[in-house]
């Protein structure tokens, strides 16, 4: 799983998704994964997507992953009121609207798109395939 390897804060605010993201272009490779919505993306998320491209490529052509889970999310433990804010249970990357996740090159257009579909199955929020313009 990732997650950051060290932190200036243990937790963060959960805070607010508004706007449209920065990373809106595939700038890497040929074609992309790009965000619709906003959400949040758990590192288990985004190692099954990553899996899901590299196995339906057979590791063939490059791929490159554009997001990384660096926000805490706290948890409380069953059965308790109170007592603060709870420990940190795993980390998130936070998408909003128009992010590139992902990007890949060196393999065929429908090899592509199916990995990338494959790959948007596994994540919450509603994605589309770009190309690079």
């Amino acid at each position: 799983m990732l997650q950051p390897s060290r932190t200036k804060y243990r937790k963060q605010f959960r805070g607010k998704m508004r706007g449209n993201s920065k990373g809106n272009l595939v700038s890497f490779g040929e074609y992309g994964l790009k965000s619709l919505e906003c959400g949040w993306i758990t590192a288990n998320q985004l190692e099954s997507a990553r899996k899901a491209i590299s196995h339906a490529t057979k590791r063939n052509g490059r791929m490159w992953v554009r997001i990384f889970p660096d926000k805490p999310v706290t948890e409380k433990g069953t059965g308790t009121m109170g007592a603060g804010k709870g420990d940190v249970k795993g980390y998130v990357a936070v998408i909003k609207p128009g992010r590139v996740m992902f990007e890949i090159s060196g393999i065929s257009l429908e090899d592509s798109h199916e990995a990338l579909r494959l790959a948007a199955a596994k994540l919450p929020v509603v994605c589309k395939i770009v190309t690079k313009k």
